[in-house]
């Protein structure tokens, strides 16, 4: 049975396709719009919370990208990819996957602001501000961390593809040109082929990003 994944073009399940495509995995993409659609009763049999990714590998269901990245390397063969238990770089491996999300949490409060909240008189000045200020600062940790590392390991990994995800989404709500490693480290991860392969078309009306950027929004 070939797996399945529940996707929306640049939400966090990108995470999960993009390592899918990275692996060269077979999968049934399913794809939804952004919103309602996700909240339908079909779905919420699969995700109680209406969300995406939702990675569904016979009769096993998982919800989280977190997640869903460590059971596919685990149980996909990881192609270098993973590393295990007692492998020395688990402990970093395991790291910056879940600083993905420390990083995306705030893109995702800036989404809101932005684009969910239709009516500008109800978006806040004050949450914006701070969240860019998080957001900032959280990517300019990895800016540090990336100096003389062309990636987050010693070699491309399957870690990359979740922080990398996370900066594709900050760079609507922040320069990250004024971060020359975070810079560096996103363009090379933006010209590998699972990646490109991982995006909406430019036309596509399902997108959820539709702006240069969102930076100066009221």
């Amino acid at each position: 049975m070939a797996l399945t994944l529940h996707h929306c073009h640049q939400a966090r399940s990108m995470r999960s396709l993009w390592l899918l495509y990275e692996m060269n995995l077979e999968v049934d993409l399913v794809i939804h719009s952004f919103g309602q659609e996700l909240h339908a009763p079909d779905y919420l049999q699969h995700h109680p919370l209406g969300r995406v990714p939702c990675l569904i590998d016979d009769e096993i269901t998982i919800f989280e990208s977190g997640a869903i990245c460590e059971y596919l390397c685990e149980n996909y063969g990881d192609q270098g990819l993973w590393r295990p238990p007692g492998h020395a770089e688990r402990p970093m491996w395991l790291q910056w996957l879940h600083y993905a999300e420390t990083l995306v949490v705030h893109s995702a409060n800036l989404t809101q602001q932005a684009i969910a909240i239709k009516d500008p008189e109800l978006r806040s000045a004050t949450v914006r501000k701070l969240e860019t200020r998080r957001l900032e600062k959280a990517l300019a940790v990895l800016d540090i961390y990336l100096r003389d590392r062309l990636y987050l390991l010693d070699d491309f990994s399957a870690i990359d593809t979740s922080i990398g995800y996370s900066l594709y989404v900050a760079q609507w709500f922040t320069n990250l040109q004024v971060l020359p490693s975070v810079y560096a480290y996103f363009q090379r991860l933006s010209e590998r082929p699972a990646f490109l392969r991982s995006l909406p078309s430019a036309d596509e009306p399902q997108r959820i990003y539709t702006q240069p950027h969102y930076w100066l929004m009221p």
